[in-house]
């Protein structure tokens, strides 16, 4: 977990380990508490991180990174039935001829409690499962087998924290679906805009403890329609002065980044058009006031995130093609990825062609 790494009065553990790690110094570290010569210089060391804004770049620099972007929700119920089941299973002291779990309930327990990266919280309900299969038993030892179906599930873990977002909110105008990266994975994200008439220009609102590279992103976004108002339809009565307020849900998490910008655009066009955007389709990018969709991280775990959602099509920047490499086929076959490289193609494709809705 080097992303921990914190200095003080007590030391300072990034610089002993910038001569452990630097090859061209490495072969004779000496550490001062023995003030013994080592050659670390065969030596391969391996560490693990979360996240890498928070390790000095000193550091950063003398390593190799490896990103591992998570499993898919198929990867993980393979893994608990083959695995995370049995162990469990033995660690409660329990066997199959006392337990069934039919797939169906780990499909209920993947989709509807665990939104991860990895399989620690899933091996935990997993845990907590057996439990109550031990606790059920040891009441009644007559019991021939315990049944963890749905109903079982539900009972013994209780409300789900993560129901499947739904893409019928884009049924208004103003709301579009945008792709964002978590620490845990993938996660599809709604982007709410709304336009107030009165005042002098039109002004911008942003809420939902959104950062300073989300919020620049607003501002181009907001820049880039009216400088091609014509363009899209927009005449005097929707350019009126007046105010566009942004908001993010959920409100109480924090959310940065550019990589929103086409959602961003599509949302406020689609707030002064009144035109719905399509509920079926997400999308990622970065624009630039040129109108141009630039590249952006984390497309597998985005495409995940989608695919999870029941999205139908994924648009994201054509520089990104080669980051689908990473994508499993299975998540590639449900999805129609469509490639843009203009805000003008993205629109094309995010907004509806319906006839406006009537205010």
């Amino acid at each position: 977990e080097i992303d921990k790494l914190g200095s003080d009065f007590r030391g300072d553990p990034s610089s002993a380990l910038l001569e452990v790690l630097d090859p061209e110094q490495n072969h004779r570290f000496s550490a001062h508490y023995v003030e013994t010569p080592f050659d670390l210089s065969k030596v391969l060391f391996i560490a693990t991180a979360n996240t890498l804004s928070t390790i000095p770049p000193a550091l950063l620099d003398r390593m190799e990174v490896i990103e591992l972007s998570g499993y898919t929700e198929q990867e993980k119920l393979v893994i608990a039935q083959q695995y995370l089941v049995p162990r469990q299973l033995e660690a409660h002291g329990l066997t199959a001829e006392h337990v069934n779990v039919p797939t169906e309930s780990l499909e209920k327990v993947v989709s509807e409690y665990t939104r991860e990266a990895g399989v620690r919280n899933l091996e935990r309900y997993v845990a907590t499962l057996m439990r109550k299969c031990a606790r059920r038993i040891a009441e009644n030892p007559d019991t021939p087998l315990v049944e963890v179906d749905s109903d079982f599930v539900s009972t013994a873990l209780g409300a789900p924290p993560h129901l499947p977002e739904s893409a019928e909110r884009t049924s208004i105008p103003g709301v579009a679906v945008g792709l964002a990266v978590t620490a845990h994975g993938g996660d599809i994200l709604f982007i709410e805009a709304t336009s107030l008439r009165g005042g002098k220009g039109i002004r911008l609102r942003l809420t939902g403890q959104l950062g300073d590279v989300m919020r620049e992103s607003a501002e181009a976004a907001l820049s880039w329609v009216r400088a091609h108002a014509e363009e899209l339809g927009l005449g005097q009565e929707e350019m009126a002065p007046g105010e566009i307020h942004l908001h993010v849900p959920a409100g109480a998490v924090p959310k940065d980044g550019p990589s929103a910008g086409v959602a961003l655009v599509t949302a406020i066009v689609s707030a002064l058009s009144n035109r719905r955007a399509n509920a079926m389709v997400a999308m990622t990018g970065e624009i630039s006031l040129r109108g141009l969709v630039l590249p952006v991280g984390g497309i597998k775990g985005k495409l995940f995130a989608a695919s999870r959602a029941g999205i139908e099509t994924v648009v994201i920047p054509r520089r990104n093609q080669k980051d689908l490499v990473e994508v499993p086929d299975d998540v590639k076959a449900g999805l129609d990825i469509r490639l843009v490289d203009t805000i003008e193609e993205a629109l094309a494709l995010t907004l509806s062609t319906e006839t406006p809705v009537a205010s």
